[in-house]
């Protein structure tokens, strides 16, 4: 017998006749004939004698019910497993992200998991993007979000995102009231920069092009993030990677379209050799409809 075979002998042992049978299991009683048959030839036994008009099991019968009983309580733990899995009561995130997306997509991400599994057990790190993959290469973490260049073979990316540039000033600026800001518009102005050294501050200085010789490049800091409080502060113009600005979190500040062609990327990733779990799975379709509500 297979477990369908199984499954309506057991149902006609349970209920006692065809068409009860075929009731619990939601069929046709022509169905349950047609497989209770097939049983019986699976088998090469008879299992069942109609008496006055009644099904009466056989004493074979009798005897492998008891051991299909028993075997079907091991296929109802496998599904009642498979539902746990579905929807883990103890889920559990192991997310490292960059500090330009943890402000605004990671923050409402993890906010709508929380909807779905609010017994999830999270750990949250954010970190340089050198460290998000080392993390993950090593396994401490099992999911990544991040702003900038990854390239390992051991890692894959799960979804891909595309934002441009904005200008960061504080509202009192002659730059606020511009509707959007051209390299040459910041000629004299103190620009809050990335190092040289890093992607993005290459990235920043092929935007400037040729008026970044004309711009006072001397304050310089590592995100995008930290860009944006010291703009907050008055010290200077940032440009910043729009994912960091998302939301609108910083009260007195103005953002402004940069106009350039650079267009940088966001990341999910995660180990190619480790498979997900569906609560990980969760977090990247969650982060889709963040980012969809964000206007990047």
């Amino acid at each position: 017998m297979n477990l369908r075979q199984m499954e309506v002998f057991r149902a006609v042992m349970l209920s006692g006749g065809v068409n009860s049978a075929a009731q619990l299991l939601h069929v046709s009683p022509p169905a349950v004939s047609k497989v209770l048959a097939q049983a019986a030839r699976a088998c090469g036994l008879v299992l069942f004698e109609r008496v006055r008009g009644r099904l009466l099991p056989t004493p074979e019968a009798q005897q492998l019910y008891a051991e299909i009983n028993a075997l079907w309580n091991s296929v109802e733990k496998v599904r009642d497993v498979t539902i746990q899995l579905a929807q883990p009561e103890q889920a559990a995130l192991k997310l490292v992200c960059t500090s330009t997306v943890a402000p605004f997509l990671v923050s409402r991400t993890m906010a709508r998991l929380y909807d779905s599994y609010p017994h999830l057990k999270s750990h949250v790190q954010v970190t340089s993007i050198d460290m998000v993959n080392q993390l993950l290469l090593e396994r401490t973490f099992t999911l990544g979000a991040a702003l900038g260049p990854h390239e390992h073979p051991n890692l894959e990316t799960i979804r891909s995102y595309q934002c441009g540039l904005a200008c960061v000033v504080r509202a009192e600026h002659p730059l606020a009231k511009r509707k959007l800001v051209r390299p040459s518009d910041l000629i004299g102005e103190r620009i809050i920069a990335s190092p040289e050294s890093t992607p993005f501050g290459q990235t920043l200085r092929r935007a400037f092009g040729a008026a970044a010789s004309r711009m006072h490049i001397d304050f310089e800091c590592a995100s995008s993030t930290t860009a944006c409080w010291f703009a907050q502060a008055g010290i200077g113009v940032a440009v910043v990677d729009r994912v960091s600005i998302a939301g609108e979190l910083l009260a007195g500040l103005e953002v402004r379209p940069f106009q350039s062609d650079e267009v940088l990327e966001v990341h999910i990733l995660r180990n190619r050799y480790r498979p997900m779990s569906v609560v990980e799975r969760a977090f990247v379709d969650a982060f889709q409809g963040v980012w969809e509500q964000s206007g990047i």
